[in-house]
């Protein structure tokens, strides 16, 4: 892990598993079958600052419930692929379309299905609450659980060490 800080000079996107990772992993179901989960407005600053400052972000997920995208409707420039089969595929047209390398891709995921697509990525990371097979494997594992500020931890670890955080235009939505 100590190495992952060098690892984040490069990173010009994120890219999120959804369940575990923006939200804490637990779905409420409604009497309706609506599945409900529960996000951080702390990430969710952190998401739309790093679009305004010009880094692409991403989330892949298997996950599947409008109310997924329905949260970051209002995130101009943040792509949302759900109900995802193989995330390694999504992962590399995604590269492909925005002329990206996979070291230039910073990956935050908790658990196994995230494995391959973490592999690929410049620097790999997880919440505090990942599974051990993807703590083990991780390049830095967040102080914050998923959907309780791990998103913001790599954002803004990032940003700050690119000299983009706290500028003159953080205060505007």
């Amino acid at each position: 892990m100590k190495n992952y800080k060098e690892k984040l000079h490069k990173i010009k996107a994120f890219v999120f598993d959804f369940d575990g990772v923006l939200s804490d992993g637990r779905i409420y179901v409604t009497a309706d079958g609506e599945q409900v989960r529960s996000t951080n407005a702390k990430d969710g600053y952190a998401l739309q600052y790093a679009l305004k400052k010009g880094y692409k972000v991403v989330v892949i997920s298997g996950g599947y419930a409008e109310s997924m995208r329905l949260r970051y409707k209002n995130f101009p420039g943040m792509e949302i692929h759900l109900a995802v089969k193989d995330k390694v595929e999504v992962f590399k047209e995604y590269l492909k379309v925005n002329n990206l390398k996979p070291e230039e891709t910073l990956v935050m995921g908790d658990d196994i299905p995230d494995y391959p697509m973490m592999e690929l990525a410049g620097v790999k990371c997880c919440p505090a609450d990942a599974v051990a097979e993807i703590q083990q494997f991780a390049d830095y594992i967040s102080i914050k659980g998923g959907g309780d500020g791990a998103v913001r931890d790599v954002i803004e670890q990032t940003l700050r060490l690119h000299g983009k955080w706290f500028e003159s235009d953080a205060h505007i939505w």
